[in-house]
C-alpha cells in the first residue's frame, strides 16, 4: 500500500453501518472495566487479553463476547463505551455511525432500564459535542437467548425508543437458531416504524438469509457472506438492491472464512450487490474502519474510485436523515476529485 493511497483512505469520509458497542470498546477500555471487576473473567493485562481474543471459532467467540459484556453493570459503563466509540470512530474519519446495542443483556445484568436509555444519551451527546460523530442506534436482539430474548427486546425499544432508534436487528448464533423463531418481534418492531437489519449468512447458508427477507422483512444484511452459495438468492439481492454490510476481518477471526483470499466480498461485488465495509467488533479483532478499505484494497485489488463507491454505498443506504446523507455524500464527492 503506498502511503498516498494510506492518505487517501485516512481522509475519506465514512459512514460505518455495523459496528457492536460492547466489541467495539478498546483493549484500554477493556481492562479499566475488567480490573474494577476482576471476578468477571476478562484478563486483567493486555497481553493476556489479546490472547483471550484469539478465537477457535464462531463459537467461541460468542463465549468470549458474553464474558466482555458482564463487565458493563451501570449506565456510566454504556456512556464510558459509547463515548470511546466515538473517540475511535472520530479517528477513522467516521462522519455517522449506527450501532448496535444489545439492551436484553445489560438488563439481564441488572441495569435498570431508565440507566441503559440515560447512558446512551449521555454517549451520544458527547459524541456529537467532543468527536463531531452522528450516532444513531440499533437495537439487536441475543440471539443464543431465543424467542424471548427478541420479545424482551422489542418491549425494551417501543416502551423506550431511545433519541437516535432507528432499526431492529438480530445477532449471536446462527446454527441452532433460525431467522423465522424472531418473527414476531420484528413484527411488532417493523409495526412501530423501525427498520430491519438482522444478521444472517454469517455462519449459516443461503437458507438464512433468505429467511431474514422473507420472515424478518431485512432491509439490509448483517454480513449475508454466503449468499454466494445460491445465484438465485445473489440474483434476488441485486434486483431488489438489499444491501449486505460486510466485516472481512470479522470473518476471519471468527473462523466464518478460512482466509482473506478466500473471501467472498469480490464475488459478491461482481453479482452487482450493493456492500458496506465495516469492522462489527474492532475492539476485539484489532481493527478499523481505515483498516478495512486497506484490506479491500491489498487483498482484493479495489482501486480508488471503487473504495469511494463503498463509501458512498455506506452513505446512500444508511437509516440517517436526509440532511446528514447529503451532507456526508458532499463530504464524499469533495475528497473524491482530489485524489
Amino acid at each position: 500500500m503506498t502511503s498516498s493511497l494510506s492518505s487517501f483512505i485516512a481522509a475519506l469520509p465514512k459512514a460505518e453501518l455495523h459496528v457492536h458497542l460492547v466489541g467495539s470498546a478498546s483493549i484500554a477500555t477493556v481492562l479499566d472495566l475488567a480490573r474494577r471487576r476482576p471476578d468477571a473473567g476478562v484478563p486483567t493485562d493486555e497481553d493476556t487479553l489479546r490472547k483471550f481474543y484469539e478465537f477457535s471459532d464462531f463459537a467461541h467467540f460468542i463465549d468470549v463476547y458474553i464474558t466482555v459484556n458482564s463487565l458493563v453493570v451501570s449506565g456510566a459503563d454504556i456512556e464510558l463505551l459509547v463515548v470511546g466509540l466515538s473517540r475511535d470512530l472520530a479517528a477513522q474519519n467516521v462522519r455517522y455511525a449506527e450501532v448496535t446495542v444489545t439492551p436484553y443483556s445489560h438488563l439481564r445484568a441488572g441495569i435498570p432500564a431508565e440507566d441503559v436509555v440515560a447512558g446512551l444519551a449521555a454517549g451520544r451527546r458527547r459524541a456529537l459535542a467532543e468527536h463531531n460523530v452522528v450516532l444513531n442506534w440499533i437495537f439487536d436482539i441475543p440471539g443464543e437467548l431465543g424467542p424471548e430474548s427478541g420479545l424482551h427486546t422489542a418491549r425494551f425499544v417501543l416502551d423506550h425508543q431511545p433519541d437516535g432508534t432507528v432499526a431492529f436487528g438480530l445477532g449471536g448464533p446462527e446454527i441452532g437458531f433460525p431467522r423465522e423463531i424472531f418473527k414476531e418481534s420484528f413484527d411488532l418492531t417493523r409495526a412501530a416504524g423501525l427498520h430491519s437489519a438482522p444478521h444472517a449468512g454469517e455462519t449459516t447458508g443461503p437458507e438464512s438469509v433468505w429467511a431474514a427477507i422473507k420472515e424478518l422483512g431485512a432491509e439490509r444484511i448483517g454480513h449475508g457472506i454466503n449468499a454466494v452459495g445460491d445465484p438465485r438468492l445473489l440474483e434476488y439481492l441485486g434486483e431488489h438492491q438489499i444491501p449486505l454490510e460486510v466485516s472481512p476481518t470479522s470473518n476471519i477471526c471468527t473462523a466464518a472464512v478460512a482466509s482473506l483470499p478466500e473471501h467472498p466480498l469480490p464475488t459478491l461485488l461482481d453479482a452487482g450487490l450493493v456492500l458496506t465495509l465495516n469492522t462489527d467488533d474492532p475492539g476485539m479483532f484489532h481493527t478499523t474502519l481505515n483498516r478495512e478499505y486497506e484490506l479491500a484494497h491489498e487483498v482484493f485489488g479495489l482501486d480508488r474510485a471503487q473504495l469511494v463507491d463503498l463509501a458512498r454505498n455506506a452513505a446512500q443506504v444508511a437509516f440517517c436523515s436526509d440532511d446528514q446523507r447529503r451532507s456526508l455524500l458532499a463530504e464524499i464527492d469533495a475528497v473524491a476529485v482530489r485524489a
